[in-house]
Order: structure tokens, then C-alpha cells, then sequence
């Protein structure tokens, strides 16, 4: 959770670095992919590691590298530290990622799948709106929200040393620092079926963490930094809650229920960019919200919690790998459209459009979908 808020952190001072070091929005959300594509290249280096030497010492070595990540951050001075910082910042949580969600499966696979589910939305939503309220009402706002987090993996760090290991180890843990994307042939299907709405989901948070501040500083007529975590902290709520009130449902539910809400939340606010109507664009979010987190929620379930012990890491670190190119291409691709035409709102109607598209996709994958298997 923390992890992910460090990430979600920078998300208010886009708009003061873009200010002060004059960038383009492609190169914002360059920055933004950069994070992606580095969890992306842990996970597959990395990711099966845990599953050889234990979940603790990369957890701790994740710790230390995201708290010199946060040095970076606090005395960047242009967009080559701001650079350079997400690229640490990726590369220890892509490590960290599969580590601690292994991790909580092994305790239990339940709770374990739900934490996964939840944590990153409550890491992020929480990391957006705290820098946010930082940013527009503490001092030194391109400094405090670093320290702070800082000081949290320091201390997350100290405490990983402490607790039970929870993975024997076993041998083999160069080889699997080779990157690799076997899959056990039981979950190939499931995550075939599940990747629309990973896409989707995952590919939305990029668009609002990235864009997404933009978009609703031109909807309000507004600067406020506040506004930049606002809309990533309703998405990620709407998440968290549906996620609470529906984690006893099968995952089959859970999987039909989030692509629905995925679309009509995705209607509500390309409906509310056409009527420049910021509530409406709130509402749907939200709805959007908790389509991200129960069609993840079902997606998980479905792929990883029947698994072994020794296969969850590996499993896991590939359907995070989805997730993160997911998340970081789109948004890419998405800033460049956005300095090319230099209309985020028309941009954003396409990028609704996908989204829409994928979880129709989404929808109709999870009426293919075993019931039993879906119960896992």
C-alpha cells in the first residue's frame, strides 16, 4: 500500500514541475510510463524470486531502493531526476509487487486475494489525495510528501526484518532472474479471459493518474493542486468499497459486475465531458471505480488463489506485467495525442471509448467462464 501511494505521490505536482521545468504533456506522461515500464522490467527479472530466497529480503531490499527513490524525488532539480527517480521508484516496487501479494496469499488465500485487490487501490487513492492536501496546504510542497514516505519505508524496511518468513527456500533463484512468462496450463485460459478487463482497469488508473489532473483542472477552470489527486481518490474509493461489500460474492460475480460498472461508469463520464458537468464526472468515476475493483478482485481470484505456494509469485508477476504495460503505454500514447491536438478532452472521448470497448470484451469473456472454476 505504501508502495503504491509513493507512486501516486507526484501525481498533484505534475502541473508545478511542468511550471517550473516547462515540459511538454508528452513528456509528462513519458514520466508517468517510465514508472510503469520499470515495474514492468522487475517483474520480469525479479518477480519468481521470492518464490526462491523468501519474500523478506526483497521486500527489504524494495524498501531501501524506495526510500532513495524519495531522495531523488525531494532534491530533483529537473525532468532528468524526476526521470531517474520513477525509474527506482518502478523497479523496487515491480520487485516488491509479487513479493508481498505471494506473501499474503500464503497466509491466506482469501484475505490474501482480497489485500491484493485492495491494496493497490487504497495505496493509490491514499497517495493522491495526502500529496494533494500537502502540496496545496503544508509548506515546501515539492519536498514534505517525499520525506514522509521516506521515512515509511524506513521503517517498513526495519519491520520486514522482523516478521516470519513465509516461503521455504528452494534452489534456483538465478535461474529465475531469467525473464520468463510460462504459465501452469490450468490458469492460461482464466487469464486470457480476464486480460479485457485488467486492460481497462488498469489502463483507466494510468489515464487518471497521469492525465487525469489535466482533464479536471479544465473541466473545474481551476489550478488547485488538490484537484490532482481528487478524481484518483474517488476512483480508487469507489474501488475499495465495492471490493468490502462484495468480497464474499464468487469471483464470476464479481467479474460481470465490475466490467458492468466499468461501462456505465466510463458513460456517465464521457456524458459529463460533453456537458462540462464536474459532479457528473465525479459520479462516474466513482461507478468506474468500483468496476476496477471488482473486475480485478474477480481477474485475481480467478488466476491466482488456487494456486500453490511455490507458482504464485511467478503467476502473479504476469498478470502485473499486463497491469503495468496496461497502465504506462496508453498513458503514453494518450499525452502524445494530447500535444498533437492539444484537446484533452477529445482525447480523453477515445480513451473512453477503448475503456468501453474493453469491457464489453470483458463482459462477454466472463459468460465463457467456468462457474466452478470461477468459485476458486
Amino acid at each position: 500500500m505504501a508502495f503504491l501511494a509513493g507512486s501516486a505521490a507526484p501525481t498533484p505536482l505534475y502541473a508545478i514541475y511542468q511550471q517550473q521545468w516547462g515540459f511538454s504533456t508528452t513528456m509528462l506522461t513519458v514520466v508517468f510510463g517510465s514508472y510503469a515500464l520499470a515495474v514492468l522490467a522487475a517483474l520480469l527479472v525479479a518477480g519468481r524470486l521470492s518464490d526462491h530466497i523468501g519474500r523478506r529480503p526483497v521486500l527489504m531490499a524494495a524498501a531501501v531502493a524506495q526510500a532513495a527513490a524519495m531522495v531523488v524525488f525531494a532534491t530533483a532539480g529537473g525532468l532528468s531526476d524526476l526521470l531517474a527517480g520513477r525509474i527506482v521508484q518502478g523497479l523496487s516496487a515491480g520487485a516488491a509487487i509479487a513479493a508481498v501479494g505471494a506473501g499474503m496469499l500464503d497466509i491466506d488465500k482469501t484475505r490474501g486475494a482480497l489485500a491484493n485487490a485492495l491494496a493497490p487501490m487504497l495505496g493509490t487513492g491514499t497517495g493522491g489525495i495526502v500529496a494533494g492536501l500537502m502540496v496545496q496546504y503544508l509548506p515546501a510542497p515539492t519536498h514534505l510528501v517525499y520525506v514522509v514516505l521516506g521515512v515509511i519505508f524506513v521503517l517498513q524496511g526495519v519491520g520486514v526484518y522482523f516478521i516470519a518468513e513465509t516461503a521455504r527456500r528452494r534452489p534456483g533463484a538465478w535461474a529465475s532472474l531469467k525473464p520468463s512468462f510460462a504459465l501452469p496450463p490450468e490458469v492460461r485460459m482464466p487469464l486470457l479471459l480476464a486480460a479485457p478487463a485488467v486492460v481497462a482497469v488498469w489502463g483507466l488508473g494510468g489515464f487518471y493518474a497521469s492525465l487525469g489532473p489535466t482533464l479536471l483542472r479544465s473541466l473545474v477552470g481551476s489550478g488547485s493542486s488538490l484537484l490532482g489527486g481528487l478524481a484518483l481518490f474517488i476512483m480508487a474509493g469507489g474501488g475499495v468499497v465495492a471490493v468490502v461489500l462484495l468480497r464474499d460474492r464468487s469471483a464470476r460475480f464479481l467479474s460481470r459486475l465490475g466490467a458492468l460498472a466499468l461501462m456505465a461508469g466510463m458513460a456517465l463520464v464521457l456524458a459529463a465531458l460533453s456537458l462540462h458537468s464536474v459532479a457528473l464526472f465525479m459520479v462516474g468515476t466513482a461507478i468506474a471505480g468500483m468496476g476496477f475493483g471488482t473486475g480485478f478482485q474477480g481477474a485475481l481470484r480467478n488466476v491466482i488463489a488456487p494456486l500453490p505456494p511455490t507458482g504464485r509469485a511467478g503467476v502473479l508477476s504476469v498478470l502485473f506485467v499486463v497491469s503495468y504495460l496496461a497502465m504506462g503505454v496508453p498513458a503514453i500514447l494518450a499525452g502524445y495525442d494530447v500535444a498533437l491536438r492539444g484537446d484533452i478532452v477529445s482525447t480523453s472521448r477515445e480513451f473512453g471509448a477503448a475503456v468501453l470497448l474493453l469491457a464489453a470484451l470483458a463482459w462477454l469473456g466472463t459468460g465463457k467462464a467456468q462457474p466452478a472454476r470461477a468459485r476458486a
